[in-house]
């Protein structure tokens, strides 16, 4: 088979503003869901870690063995590493038990641990030779170091958001203001300076699951701590509700206009081809090949 003359349908998204907005819904729903069960239900870390790990596992299992992007299948993925996440930064964090347990390295110590592990999942990244370009992931190889990614990430934005809104004295109110103000920084970088958007699109990940965390706070705090008072029931009921619309519009957009397929995947630095992570069709059949798709967001631009 000449490589050439084929392409590969695409598994991962744009990213786009509904990227951002329904990523922000799914580590918020993650967030919530998390208190739910490890404090409000008083399962524990672990037991809760083990439920929704398997969950995780399912769905990622899907995920890699899908042979093109299903919107849902996408998100439930990202979702799952909000979850187990929040449940892993907890666990580092605090120890384990139900509630706020002074057993763990801190929520400083946890940033630093997850930081450093996070800089290692990038170095194994380079060194692969796969691309950092996480919309042109067409490898096995890439989409699997692009989840492991995500789940590390989204576990680091729990412990930093703990960390800024405990330790610093912030409160959840002045964090989510603080993270705010950072995302827009971060908008502006991508518009108007010269930086790596690779690495703005991964500060921005990162900080969206803290920016989720005081979200979720603001639902499910009682009124007297300045939340709405929902709590984490019926908080993740609404979060839930949301991400299924929000989704659902996103899978009927792109069965108007199907994503763009990718060139066959090829080391960077070696340009060997490499095992693809979706289905290999020719290059004439390419679903997406002449249809524009949304405008990008913050931080889509060629690294």
């Amino acid at each position: 088979m000449d490589k050439q003359d084929h392409r590969v349908l695409r598994k991962l998204p744009h990213v786009t503003v509904l990227f951002w907005g329904i990523k922000i819904v799914a580590v918020t729903l993650g967030e919530t869901a998390g208190d739910l069960f490890g404090i409000t239900l008083k399962t524990g870390y672990v037991t809760t870690e083990l439920i929704f790990l398997g969950y995780f596992l399912v769905v990622l299992a899907l995920q890699i063995r899908a042979r093109r992007f299903h919107s849902a299948l996408f998100w439930a993925v990202v979702l799952g590493t909000s979850m187990v996440g929040t449940e892993m930064s907890d666990f580092l964090d605090r120890g384990p038990g139900h509630g706020s347990a002074a057993n763990g390295v801190g929520y400083g110590w946890g940033a630093i641990i997850l930081t450093s592990l996070l800089a290692l999942v990038f170095l194994a990244w380079w060194r692969t030779g796969q691309t950092y370009d996480v919309e042109n992931i067409a490898s096995r190889k890439g989409e699997v170091l692009y989840w492991i990614a995500i789940l590390v990430s989204n576990t680091l934005g729990t412990a930093s958001g703990d960390w800024l809104s405990d330790d610093t004295g912030l409160g959840f109110r002045g964090a989510f203001l603080l993270i705010t103000a950072i995302m827009v920084l971060i908008v502006a970088a991508h518009y108007w300076t010269p930086i790596n958007t690779t690495v703005l699109f991964w500060l921005a990940f990162i900080l969206t699951r803290p920016l989720g965390a005081a979200g979720g706070d603001a639902l499910t705090k009682p009124a007297d701590d300045g939340g709405l008072g929902w709590g984490t029931l019926w908080g993740s009921a609404a979060l839930f509700g949301l991400l299924v619309v929000l989704v659902a519009g996103q899978s009927r957009h792109l069965h108007r206009q199907s994503l763009p397929s990718l060139p066959y995947p090829l080391d960077r630095r070696t340009g060997r081809p490499q095992r693809p992570n979706g289905a290999v069709v020719p290059r004439a059949h390419d679903p997406g090949h002449a249809v524009p798709h949304a405008a990008p967001a913050p931080v889509r631009k060629d690294s």
